[in-house]
């Protein structure tokens, strides 16, 4: 499959231009790497993506998972692929030199993953989650815990998993079930069920490593009272592998996504599954957080990289696809024209293009947060930990929540053929729709954003994003073409600033359900803001190249995308300002049965 998935020169513009990425090699912990050890990664990460998870895109897709014999068969080419994985350093790219890592930023190590979830997102579930059950257990288990999992894991030969969800407790953990009961032998009999566990079983590997969170007896109720436990599918003894009373109950067949498998699994059927307790009792959610948000930024990266594939996908049909004259044409014998001529398919083309772009510019830009925070100390560490914070919410769920348009768009682009089965499109749309579902629902992370981050330390955390977004605007000001544009970005943070304030108002006279009833509205205009931030720096940076590149078609077309998001986009939150300002209550005082 030879065509285009990723725009390798957007994603360096991005990393070296933009976001400067070099200037984490400043870092002790990236000191032995340089900007050419970057790009060999990328480029291996490339070639990878086109040699082995292209080619079984579709394949995957069309013929799912399933369950044989208790055990989840997935697509044959998973297990050599995990073990390559594996072999190449892209599942412990990101550790410690200690537990056989590289030592790479995660800016880097998100950048590859980028790349693979264009080139199909359901090979890239597996080593990511495996990366992010072994690194909770390098960061917060015992050295036990470390040398018993951790090099299997990063070898590809395990899988890792977070076990979260069960029957009765959705989003809502404070109703974890699942129990952990110890025993004299140091290890706690587990006993429960999890559901949409995302590679919780499968063929591809010799053993499944659950971080699972279960409650101690006698802990406190609540959040309070969840610890944190690795569970094996199978345990080790003296002669191998054996089973730790792990059962596979069934899969989940979903929308799409289709080729990592989504399962239900049951613990302790015969009261011999044993979980051995990572770190402290009691701390389970605190830990798995750490999981958690490293994987909300996953969840709008791989957003963004479906919608980026797909919009390649789209662009290369309305160049190809004859249909049609031009509008002032009236003589029906002239040739057809390519339908990316016509106006509306651009406009439907710039809005997948002005989105993609600036939202992996987000998500590279809360990595370059997270590398920083993680390794320097201070009042250095607690800004950036505090503007990644602030960010997390919008990263995740702005993606999220615009790709199953911009993916929609991708499928319109297409007329009929968008609609079956002989183009991608389908499957991209099908496939980005979890994103907005998993790792918290968008509501959620609308509350979160309205209900606690914007007030994070005392207002800090708003105050130093605003400062760096204030820096941006002054660049762009400074550059005719883009002055009125950083104006009426500079402009509407003032608005959100008066709203947020009228908000917290509303919150202490009419209460929480009132002022959070609309958070997921507050949400998406942060995240239209968010986006125009992003593409008042890109044009910026696009602007000051220009001067030494004049007539460069790239960073040109960086100019039409401001334009694009600032005339088409950001206009979209003035019907938002006024829903968020107004009195008048529905969706909290409506009587149930009107809604029948």
């Amino acid at each position: 499959m030879s065509r285009k998935f990723y725009s390798k020169e957007h994603l360096h513009f991005l990393l070296y231009d933009v976001h400067h990425v070099e200037q984490l090699l400043k870092i002790d912990r990236f000191k032995d790497h340089d900007v050419s050890s970057f790009n060999l990664f990328l480029d291996a990460t490339e070639d990878l993506c086109k040699e082995h998870f292209l080619p079984i895109f579709t394949e995957m897709d069309r013929n799912e998972p399933q369950v044989v014999n208790g055990r989840i068969k997935v697509h044959p080419n998973m297990r050599p692929i995990m073990r390559m994985l594996g072999d190449g350093g892209w599942i412990s790219c990101g550790a410690s030199y200690a537990h056989g890592g590289n030592q790479l930023p995660t800016t880097i190590m998100m950048a590859t993953s980028f790349i693979m979830g264009c080139a199909n997102y359901s090979v890239t579930a597996f080593p990511g989650l495996t990366m992010g059950a072994a690194h909770l257990i390098e960061s917060f288990g015992s050295d036990a815990l470390k040398h018993t999992y951790i090099p299997k894991m990063f070898s590809g030969e395990w899988q890792g998993t977070m076990a979260l969800t069960e029957p009765g407790a959705g989003s809502s953990l404070t109703d974890v079930v699942t129990s952990a009961t110890p025993t004299e032998e140091g290890y706690y009999l587990i006993k429960g069920q999890k559901i949409f566990i995302s590679c919780g079983d499968s063929d591809a590997v010799d053993n499944v490593i659950h971080l699972m969170l279960a409650r101690i007896e006698g802990s406190p109720a609540g959040t309070k009272g969840i610890s944190l436990f690795v569970v094996p599918r199978e345990r080790i003894t003296e002669n191998g592998l054996e089973s730790n009373d792990v059962l596979t109950g069934g899969i989940f067949h979903k929308m799409g996504y289709m080729g990592a498998p989504i399962a239900h699994i049951i613990m302790g059927e015969h009261n011999n599954c044993r979980g051995y307790l990572v770190g402290e009792a009691n701390k389970g959610l605190s830990y798995m957080f750490q999981m958690m948000n490293e994987a909300r930024i996953s969840v709008g990266l791989h957003a963004t990289s479906i919608s980026t594939a797909a919009y390649y996908a789209a662009l290369q049909y309305t160049r190809e696809r004859l249909q049609g004259r031009p509008v002032t044409e009236k003589d029906p014998l002239k040739p057809q024209i390519p339908i990316v001529q016509h106006a509306d398919v651009r406009r439907m083309l710039l809005f997948q293009k002005s989105f993609v772009e600036a939202a992996l510019s987000l998500e590279l830009q809360c990595c370059i947060y997270e590398d920083i925070q993680k390794n320097t100390e201070g009042e250095t560490s607690e800004k950036y930990k505090l503007m990644l914070e602030l960010l997390t919410p919008i990263a995740k769920s702005w993606p999220a929540e615009t790709s199953i348009l911009s993916t929609s768009q991708a499928v319109q682009c297409l007329g009929g053929y968008g609609f079956t089965k002989d183009f991608p499109l389908e499957q991209y749309f099908r496939e980005t729709r979890i994103h907005a579902i998993h790792e918290g629902t968008t509501a959620i992370h609308g509350m979160d954003l309205l209900g606690r981050k914007v007030m994070m330390g005392g207002g800090k955390a708003v105050m130093y994003l605003m400062q760096e977004v204030m820096g941006d605007i002054a660049q762009a000001k400074k550059y005719e073409h883009l002055k009125s544009y950083a104006e009426v970005l500079e402009q509407k943070l003032g608005q959100v600033q008066e709203l947020t304030m009228k908000l917290f108002g509303v919150a202490s006279k009419e209460g929480p359900v009132v002022f959070l009833s609309d958070a997921t509205l507050y949400l998406e205009l942060f995240g239209l803001l968010i986006g125009g931030w992003q593409w008042i720096k890109i044009g910026h940076v696009a602007a000051a190249k220009l001067l030494t590149n004049p007539n460069d078609k790239f960073l040109e077309a960086k100019a039409t995308m401001v334009g694009y998001f600032f005339e088409y986009e950001i206009p979209k939150t003035e019907g938002l300002f006024k829903r968020l300002n107004s009195d008048t209550r529905i969706t909290t005082v409506l009587d149930e049965e009107y809604l029948d």
